[in-house]
């Protein structure tokens, strides 16, 4: 690692010479064109490639749901034990977090999702599924293996990183709230700035696509019972017919938007679940529905909860019925609104920029989609990014969470470096910060 020893030289005497200001810049174009030459080259070094592709099929072949992820976790520890990390497990069930560098601020996170699928795989490969019924159907497989790719670089160069890379192995991303669970826990109660990514079908590989501010919405899901008096489908006047009650409910609903909602202020209301009656000529007692909310502000959010309530028990009583709802928050957390910190973009711009070609960096559009990253932002600093696989040589690639998903292999270096690079260079830029703040802050080793 001659080249950040080069770089750590130079920014000793400039720290040594310079009055202390926050907000100074200590790489120039060059340095981190050097740092991210570097990292990209050794990330993409036949021994390292062969490994951490290795890693991400022997995940693939053994996936686990959110919070059962056991196995996955051995293997991550297995891994950072051959290397000589330190890390703390378990944590919320089954959170793996390893430490590298100082073990002193700053503490700069990057984080990996490692959950799968309830998803039978229909990609007949030599690496499929060998769990009826669960697939690793979103890239989590290569999120925890490009992580622990970067974990072999930044460990290699340990003694010259100023602070602490946390690395988090996340469970639960897929709806079971993982991210929040590791907030409760304190485990991250230290960090300064965490950067997550996530594999993409939408851009062609050696590009990355994000933006400053929100991008991703804030979501919660709902469920309602809407109980009237079932009977015979012949004589509808001695029953309280709970599907009609359900059906205008459903279009109630979607009125909270096109009328309710400010049209340049994106909002979603979808009722994607309707359980009720088991025969042709029989009314039933009650109905269920069920769906999903989101929005990209708070208050939006709060407002949709509000009229959904208010929507479904009023409009069950117009139709002689009445209903209750739940948001089930302990099994499904709300999910905040994904927010890129401004700082760390132009961060990320510029690693990325020096790596990949400015170029190659891709301005992301807002999404109604929302991830569980967003509970880590929400805490301190963040910023998540998605890293292009698209390879036209490589066949159609499916979208997420699609029994046909297929990972490109080419794309694990880009995210060991990139994860690499972001950790070392956030360090070193802010330096001179951590020198200023309390250092009553205790180790994290």
């Amino acid at each position: 690692m001659d080249f950040l020893k080069w770089v750590l030289a130079i920014y000793t005497l400039f720290t040594f010479l310079a009055t202390p200001i926050l907000s100074i810049s200590i790489l120039n174009n060059q340095e981190l064109a050097n740092i991210s030459a570097n990292f990209l080259n050794l990330a993409k070094s036949p021994k390292l490639f062969d490994w951490v592709v290795k890693i991400r099929r022997t995940i693939h072949e053994n996936p686990e749901l959110g919070f059962e992820e056991f196995k996955t976790s051995k293997l991550i520890r297995n891994e950072l034990d051959n290397m000589g990390i330190y890390y703390k497990y378990p944590v919320a069930v089954t959170v793996v977090v390893g430490y590298i560098g100082t073990g002193k601020p700053l503490f700069v996170a990057l984080r990996a999702d490692k959950d799968a699928l309830a998803i039978q795989e229909e990609v007949e490969w030599e690496h499929k599924s060998k769990i009826p019924g669960k697939m690793h159907s979103c890239g989590h497989d290569g999120h925890v293996a490009m992580l622990l790719g970067a974990a072999k670089i930044l460990q290699e160069q340990r003694d010259d990183l100023q602070g602490t890379v946390l690395l988090v192995f996340q469970p639960a991303e897929e709806g079971g709230g993982g991210a929040k669970k590791m907030l409760e826990s304190g485990i991250l109660d230290n960090v300064d700035a965490i950067f997550g990514l996530h594999v993409s079908v939408n851009s062609p590989i050696g590009t990355v696509a994000s933006s400053s501010g929100p991008i991703m919405a804030g979501s919660g899901f709902f469920d309602a019972v809407i109980k009237g008096k079932g009977g015979h489908a012949a004589i509808p006047q001695h029953t309280i017919d709970p599907i009609l009650a359900a059906s205008n409910i459903i279009v109630s609903l979607q009125h909270l938007v096109s009328r309710e909602a400010d049209p340049l202020d994106s909002q979603v209301v979808t009722v994607a679940k309707f359980k009720g009656g088991g025969a042709f000529n029989v009314i039933p007692d009650s109905v269920t529905i069920g769906g999903t909310f989101r929005a990209y502000s708070k208050e939006s959010f709060m407002q949709l909860k509000q009229r959904i309530v208010e929507v479904i028990t009023r409009q069950a009583v117009v139709q002689r019925c009445n209903a209750t709802v739940d948001f089930d928050t302990t099994n499904r957390p709300f999910y905040p609104v994904t927010v890129n910190n401004k700082a760390l973009h132009e961060h990320f711009r510029n690693v990325a920029g020096q790596m990949l070609g400015i170029d190659k960096i891709i301005e992301k559009k807002p999404t109604m989609g929302t991830e569980d990253f967003s509970f880590f932002a929400e805490a301190f600093p963040g910023y998540f990014y998605v890293l292009g696989m698209v390879d036209e040589t490589q066949g159609q690639f499916e979208s997420g969470h699609s029994p046909f998903y297929r990972v490109n292999e080419d794309v694990l270096p880009y995210g060991v470096a990139l994860h690499a690079s972001l950790a070392t260079t956030y360090l070193l830029e802010h330096r001179l910060k951590s020198t200023t703040q309390d250092q009553s802050v205790h180790d994290e080793l």
